[in-house]
């Protein structure tokens, strides 16, 4: 596939290391040298020096005959004009990455879309409902809901006290093949395990479940993570663009107060804030003393979600000091996300991975709903449509000859969820969620094709 991104900031960085993973023909295009010297020289792409809306140099990329055209640099007016003009030029697919919320509404996009721009990526909406569906249950790390919530991913950071945690009971113990959930994906330190039979679950592991919706208390319990309270209080540092995604978004029923040194962003929150279960406090959130006048020791949550990543993982690491149960940071840097986790921060998004996220879907073949980055694991999980003579229905799911990083996690069969096992054999109709560690999705795909 021919792609060509505009844009060599970081979002175009991680899609141009994420994409040329699955050898296609990539070209990246910045008015920055310096920025296209930064991407690591062993990647097999074409660099190309200039400005994305000249037309000139959109030919030179060969926009023409691309079948996807993504356009991340810093201003969305560019972004929106290059893909117009990519599909005017030819391009298959447009992609653009927008910083005004208004342009992510049904009207607008429509408009958009008769304008040549096909998809728009608002990177902190999509990291504001991120946060709200983690803040909804503060026991988690992650929760996705595929095909309506008929079945469900956990991601939950497993403790000594958690029955499933122990020496002598390997995975194919604890959830056999009557278990109301599986096991599809271990993050222990650096390293991502697509688990099996003969695996373990230990201390300290992430361990990803798949379940249906009336079995998750029952995920809770064997977890160790009953005492968790519900979040009713949330502290916020931070007057970002993310934050008020996520204001937006949340329940009355967390009372929320958030933090922010500038008094011009505390003026403009309050203009746009029309709610009595929010308040604004000009100052600083990583001041102790602010946040224990504040009562931060009986606070449920904190989530930092300023621009600095740095400061969102100390800021969290205080928060976790001080008593509180449940934090999340926005991490932007990549390179801190496996500190961070180490630190012991509860949840971790990075607007980068989660932006990949939506845009990689619209790479592959088969009809693929949905294609989601587990941002502390080098995994992705990916939901498919099951068509009429798939390789995927030709045996059971034992008899498939899955690769060892592969995991069919899940089914939605005539809208119910079904948790498979080795003797499943996979129908057409059927939506199947599976599970494969970074940059073999492609393989994952040819079983459905």
């Amino acid at each position: 596939m021919k792609i060509v991104i505009a844009g060599a900031g970081a979002v175009g960085k991680h899609l141009a290391r994420l994409l040329v993973k699955e050898q296609h023909d990539i070209t990246i295009i910045d008015e920055s040298q310096e920025k296209l010297e930064s991407i690591s020289s062993n990647l097999d792409l074409r660099q190309l020096q200039g400005n994305p809306m000249s037309i000139g140099v959109l030919k030179t990329a060969n926009v023409q005959n691309s079948d996807l055209f993504i356009a991340v640099t810093p201003d969305e007016a560019h972004n929106l004009t290059c893909c117009m003009l990519a599909a005017k030029m030819g391009a298959e697919k447009t992609v653009a990455r927008v910083d005004n919320p208004e342009f992510t509404l049904e009207a607008e996009t429509t408009f958009f879309k008769k304008m040549g721009v096909g998809s728009i990526i608002y990177p902190e909406l999509l990291a504001g409902k991120e946060i709200v569906s983690n803040l909804k249950r503060s026991w988690i790390r992650q929760w996705t809901e595929f095909q309506n919530g008929k079945l469900i991913m956990l991601g939950i950071k497993v403790r000594a006290n958690a029955s499933i945690v122990t020496e002598d009971k390997p995975i194919k113990e604890i959830c056999g093949s009557d278990a109301p959930f599986h096991i599809v994906a271990i993050k222990r330190g650096n390293d991502t395990i697509i688990p099996h039979g003969d695996d373990f679950v230990c201390h300290d592991d992430i361990a990803f479940f798949m379940t249906t919706p009336e079995h998750t208390a029952h995920i809770r319990q064997i977890t160790g993570k009953e005492d968790y309270p519900e979040v009713k209080t949330l502290m916020i540092l931070g007057g970002s663009d993310t934050t008020k995604q996520t204001v937006s978004l949340l329940p009355k029923s967390i009372s929320t107060r958030i933090f922010e040194k500038s008094q011009k962003r505390c003026e403009e929150f309050n203009r746009v804030i029309d709610t009595d279960h929010i308040m604004m406090i000009h100052g600083d959130g990583t001041d102790t003393d602010l946040l224990e006048e504040e009562n931060i020791d009986k606070c449920d949550a904190f989530a930092a979600l300023t621009d600095n990543s740095e400061k969102n993982i100390l800021a969290c690491v205080m928060a976790k000091q001080k008593g509180v149960r449940k934090t999340v940071a926005i991490v932007e840097n990549t390179d801190y996300i496996s500190m961070a986790e180490n630190l012991g921060i509860g949840t971790i998004l990075n607007k980068k991975t989660i932006a990949a996220s939506h845009i990689y879907r619209m790479l592959l073949k088969a009809d693929t709903t949905s294609v989601k980055s587990l941002t502390v694991a080098n995994a992705d999980v990916a939901e498919f449509p099951v068509m009429e003579n798939a390789k995927v229905t030709r045996h059971p799911i034992k008899d498939l000859n899955l690769p060892a990083s592969i995991n069919i996690g899940g089914i939605v069969r005539n809208g119910r969820g079904i948790l498979p096992n080795g003797n499943t054999q996979i129908l057409p109709g059927d939506t199947v969620v599976a599970f494969c560690l970074e940059s073999n999705i492609k393989k994952l795909e040819q079983y459905f094709k």
